[in-house]
């Protein structure tokens, strides 16, 4: 594989790997302060994404899911109310902007907030290189310093050619990948719910019956797997599997919803260790395992209509785990177990989903030799500055920032779209400054 080198008469100030909603939010914040800038050195700045075009979850947007998270906190207000980035000026552009405000709604349909994060990305398209799968970060040593950073991705224009790029700081923002249980194997009837509409689809298309669809899960994407497959295939029995005796409804009041405030954070962040985790623990029921309570009693009113018309297809498989999975050529066979009595029951299911969640990818798949370069606490995580940088060793100067995977030290906002904005403009105060 050949590789073409930008050379170094052409060094970035800072280069981002992935461009979902939180380097894009990084993308708007560096673009208004060029143009902003009254003295006209705008830095330098480049975004790679491996994907064909921007894309947030698109397996998931499932045409009548709301968004749980304010419009408000979109990619720019909470940093800046003035900026034309905002849900509102996108709702203007689009001439919706009355339509929305006669809904008295803060929580647009998800499908529509991906369309605003679309529009907002391509005015922004001159800083994003799409189909361009970063393969390795390498330090540049200069008079014994670790000045920058050389980013190779796979140049879209030549199959086999990459495309290495000097910058003095990196931003890493590549999201979650789907979490699976141990020894699970996606398949064409094993699915994680992150490929939930396009698998639906394509279904529908191949014409195959679905008798009976398990989902494995307890959390809101589970829920609204269920309530999807159980619209999509009329015909199916849809189990619901999960530990809980019923799903959890989501804690979103006022009091409980300001540890997501910008000021949480920086209490967060200085709080003794035992302080985070109990913090964690007394909150995770605000995003982590939890259902939203309108869908909570959809479905069981849905439950209750099925059981008066004696035809139940919605079937909740609570205090149970799964405890084999068994491929066969026309079918899957799922051994559930109900853990108050041990009693097995065997499924003869055409579809698994797994709506098991998502883990963060660790910083060494992303950055290689340079994760060596990164200072570790004594439980071995990272070691983070208030301002997203990483703590590296003494002659390391070049910048790397964290986007995610930061819940140990900025705490539960870290993967979420509550701080995105003002996490943006914390992270370009930081690159401006140094």
């Amino acid at each position: 594989m050949t590789a073409l080198q930008t050379g170094p008469d052409s060094i970035y100030d800072v280069l981002g790997i992935g461009f979902g909603p939180s380097n894009l939010a990084l993308a708007i914040a560096l673009h208004e302060h060029s143009a902003q800038s009254s003295t006209g050195a705008a830095p330098r700045v480049r975004f790679l994404e491996k994907q064909a075009g921007f894309g947030w979850h698109r397996g998931m947007l499932i045409d009548d899911a709301t968004m749980q998270v304010s419009f408000l906190k979109d990619l720019v207000t909470m940093r800046d109310p003035t900026s034309d980035f905002s849900f509102l000026c996108y709702l203007r552009d689009q001439g919706r902007l009355v339509d929305f405000l006669n809904l008295k709604t803060l929580f647009p349909l998800r499908i529509e907030f991906h369309d605003y994060f679309e529009w907002a990305a391509a005015r922004v398209a001159h800083l994003v290189e799409y189909s361009a799968e970063v393969v390795s970060v390498r330090p540049v040593t200069e008079d014994g310093e670790v000045r920058y950073f050389d980013v190779a991705s796979r140049d879209p224009r030549t199959p086999g050619r990459l495309t290495v790029r000097r910058a003095r700081s990196i931003c890493v923002a590549t999201g979650l990948e789907p979490h699976l249980p141990p020894g699970a194997e996606r398949s064409e009837r094993v699915w994680h719910n992150s490929e939930l509409l396009p698998r639906v689809d394509e279904r529908r298309r191949s014409g195959g019956p679905v008798r009976r669809a398990v989902v494995l899960g307890a959390g809101q994407s589970a829920a609204e797997a269920v309530d999807y497959l159980h619209r999509s295939f009329p015909d199916a029995e849809i189990c619901s599997v999960f530990a809980k005796y019923g799903y959890t409804p989501a804690d979103d009041s006022p009091f409980a919803n300001k540890i997501f405030d910008p000021e949480a954070v920086d209490l967060y962040y200085g709080a003794p260790r035992e302080v985070k985790q109990a913090l964690f623990d007394y909150h995770r029921t605000t995003n982590y395992s939890v259902v939203d309570m309108e869908l909570i009693e959809a479905m069981s009113r849905t439950m209750y209509q099925e059981k008066v018309q004696g035809r139940e297809r919605l079937r909740m498989m609570n205090v149970s785990r799964i405890r084999e999975v068994e491929a066969e050529a026309d079918e899957v066979k799922v051994t559930v177990e109900f853990l108050p009595t041990g009693e097995r029951e065997v499924l003869a299911a055409d579809l698994l989903v797994y709506a098991t969640g998502y883990q963060p990818r660790g910083i060494g798949e992303h950055l290689g030799e340079v994760a060596k370069l990164c200072l570790r606490d004594e439980e071995d995580a990272l070691v983070v500055g208030r301002d997203h940088r990483v703590a590296t060793a003494p002659h390391v100067t070049a910048g790397i920032y964290l986007q995610g995977g930061t819940e140990h030290t900025h705490g539960l906002t870290s993967t979420l779209l509550s701080t995105t904005a003002v996490r943006a403009g914390e992270i370009r105060e930081s690159l401006l400054a140094g």
